[in-house]
């Protein structure tokens, strides 16, 4: 009996699996900028009309927007010519630039559709420009490769298999320990996706400082500030969804022998 009941388990937990991997792979996109076939969930259209309903609840979780009209107006003008002066312009999204009043916070992010966001908090520890370039480019690289949406994706098709994995070790005397490996291990997955993200975001954060004109080494000056912030208890690179800023300099050292001569 107990035998026929795992059996039944394992069958379901299969059933659960291949829906699961069938519905991911058949979500494939080509990205409009950079021809990479992706696995997306949501139509470029889509993206953008998710970003603007949520913008305003995600200022409000920062305590809306700084009130400052010139502060806003550098963040504007900064992020349209890195926009205008780049492949981004020729994108379906449309870009608008935020600066949040929250001056504890030292974050920036965007959402889908060209939403994007930075905080005081780090505006505040930036001394230049071309910083300040260097962060939104970053942001503008996570819009243009639509790591939103993959990510999105991803959670779903990873939500299936977790849903198969307890399905299968599903012990009805011990239910809290199945749900807890299912859900760490789709915890384990999110978080390599986000570092990957991050880097290839740093790469096309250098690339499109340098066709704009900013000068690419603010964004080291950047992760020192990052790394600085963290402090000495930051947590360590393979528990957090973002590479330390260590790891990320040298990556965007390699993105500058890439992209940039120097002047």
């Amino acid at each position: 009996m107990g035998q026929s009941r795992f059996g039944s388990r394992v069958i379901m937990a299969l059933v659960m699996a291949a829906v699961a991997l069938f519905g991911y792979f058949s979500k494939t996109q080509v990205n409009p900028i950079t021809g990479e076939k992706q696995r997306v969930n949501l139509t470029p259209e889509q993206e953008v009309a998710l970003g603007l309903q949520s913008a305003p609840q995600m200022a409000a979780e920062h305590g809306g927007l700084f009130n400052d009209e010139k502060v806003q107006f550098l963040a504007k003008k900064v992020g349209q010519k890195l926009v205008n002066g780049t492949e981004a312009k020729n994108s379906p999204y449309q870009f608008d630039f935020h600066v949040l009043a929250d001056d504890q916070a030292i974050n920036a992010f965007a959402v889908p559709g060209g939403q994007i966001f930075i905080t005081m908090g780090l505006l505040k520890k930036l001394k230049t420009e071309d910083q300040l370039a260097g962060v939104l480019a970053h942001e503008i690289g996570h819009v243009v490769n639509r790591h939103s949406a993959e990510q999105m994706a991803q959670q779903e098709f990873v939500q299936g298999l977790a849903g198969a994995a307890s399905a299968a070790v599903s012990d009805p005397n011990s239910p809290q320990g199945s749900s807890y490996i299912a859900q760490y291990v789709a915890n384990m997955m999110n978080l390599k996706y986000g570092r990957e993200d991050e880097l290839e975001s740093d790469e096309y954060g250098v690339k499109y400082m340098v066709q704009t004109g900013y000068k690419p080494e603010a964004l080291i000056d950047v992760m020192a500030i990052l790394a600085e912030a963290g402090g000495p208890n930051r947590q360590s690179e393979f528990q957090s969804s973002h590479p330390s800023p260590e790891n990320r300099i040298v990556k965007i050292k390699e993105a500058m022998a890439k992209y940039y001569k120097g002047n």
